[in-house]
């Protein structure tokens, strides 16, 4: 399952020096909702190696704006801490998997 990512936890979480991919999103997003499922299924399919979370920008704000994220889905991936990469849009389950295997 997909971790629930805050802005109380993300700093510690970016910084672990594990792989992170965080899904910045919200409950009334349509093309967010299409994601949701590869996201859990990815975060199914990576535990362990790959911090994989949710970001709800409806109830939290800071990573919106320090990442500059002005549509959702937008999702994150940090690597050493440090973002290398970032997809805005929904996209098919290959694509997002392809840029998750490149943090490994």
């Amino acid at each position: 399952m997909a971790l629930e990512i805050t802005d109380k936890n993300a700093p510690e979480l970016i910084a672990s020096g594990k792989p992170v991919v965080i899904d910045l999103w919200a409950p009334w997003c349509g093309p967010c909702r299409m994601i949701a499922p590869l996201i859990e299924e990815l975060a199914a399919e990576y535990e362990g190696r790959v911090i994989i979370g949710k970001y709800n920008v409806d109830e939290e704000a800071d990573l919106s704006t320090e990442y500059s994220v002005r549509n959702i889905p937008t999702i994150l991936f940090f690597k050493n801490g440090k973002l290398v990469d970032k997809q805005v849009g929904a996209s098919p389950k290959t694509t997002l998997e392809d840029r998750v295997k490149a943090l490994l």
